[in-house]
């Protein structure tokens, strides 16, 4: 007789449907024309209607089927009523067929917070820059991620009209994570991944500090996540704040399924309870081997100049 599948993992398949979905909402925007554009702090803090229209579907979709658990999104919205045509029920069989990591089988709704971007990158969407747009979802439990889902709606966007456009990628701590192709950079490469649209000085010093061979500027913390798993990037470097607990939640769940690591630039690993802020204001650091060679490189002056 089948035990009915573990709450994670029934978690972890609705909001791998709930982010395809997502992925549609995010592509008709765009092909509609009609970003509906917002400045929230400034010119490089932007909402579009993608945004809010993928925050109600993912929030309003598994706060239906999880009533219990906490979500918390990116962005300031009424939680008016949905309309029923964002509401996502489906969920993925694949997923709910594996079986759950022993160390959270007894998982209970209420001590879930799912943590939400629904379009990370939204500056590079607005540009027409769209391999860099992702939907996060990331679980965590006892502060901790636990579980993600990525997905790049416009992965394939550039490989022609018969290309499958879109993937989601997903990973659970103590089971890996699937969707992609973990590659390794090349040994004794030294390719560093930071920001396009948010750099300044002390980012720059930071990454002089560590000589890479190779650096490359991109938006999007779920993007760069993304490029170190695939081999395109050796370390994740951004020393300044500005990344929030919804940027890396789901991405360090996938990342850590894999035996990479991410912490702030000090060294400090983030949690992820509800009452924690959102903030990551000691910036970031990952990568998916050698983690200690770009800690160990990365200057005091940097480290003091970023407090938690």
């Amino acid at each position: 007789n089948m035990s009915s599948p573990a709450l994670l993992m029934r978690v972890v398949a609705s909001a791998y449907s709930v982010a395809e979905k997502a992925a549609t909402i995010v592509r008709n925007v765009m092909s509609a024309g009609d970003l509906g554009i917002v400045e929230k702090a400034g010119p490089n803090d932007l909402q579009t209607k993608a945004d809010r229209l993928v925050q109600m579907s993912i929030c309003a979709s598994l706060a239906r089927k999880f009533p219990k658990v906490t979500i918390i999104g990116e962005e300031e919205l009424p939680t008016d009523d949905v309309t029923e045509d964002l509401i996502e029920d489906g969920h993925c069989e694949e997923i709910l067929k594996k079986p759950c990591p022993a160390q959270y089988t007894g998982i209970k709704e209420e001590e879930l917070v799912i943590w939400v971007d629904p379009l990370d990158g939204t500056k590079e969407y607005t540009e027409g820059l769209l391999d860099h747009v992702t939907v996060l979802i990331g679980i965590a439990y006892g502060g901790k991620a636990i579980a993600g889902v990525i997905n790049q709606p416009y992965y394939n966007y550039e490989a022609g009209a018969n290309a499958v456009l879109g993937r989601t990628i997903w990973g659970v701590l103590g089971m890996g994570a699937f969707g992609f192709q973990l590659t390794e950079v090349p040994a004794g490469k030294h390719i560093v991944i930071t920001t396009r649209s948010h750099s300044n000085a002390l980012v720059n010093e930071c990454i002089s500090a560590l000589n890479p061979d190779h650096v490359i500027r991109v938006g999007g913390a779920g993007n760069k996540v993304i490029q170190l798993i695939e081999g395109k990037a050796s370390a994740y470097v951004f020393a300044s704040p500005g990344c929030k607990k919804w940027d890396t939640c789901a991405p360090e769940a996938i990342l850590h399924a894999v035996g990479g690591k991410i912490t702030d630039i000090r060294g400090n690993s983030f949690q992820y309870n509800k009452e924690v802020k959102h903030m990551n204001s000691a910036g970031v650091l990952a990568t998916l081997r050698n983690y200690d060679y770009y800690a160990s490189r990365i200057p005091n002056t940097v480290k003091e100049s970023l407090v938690p």
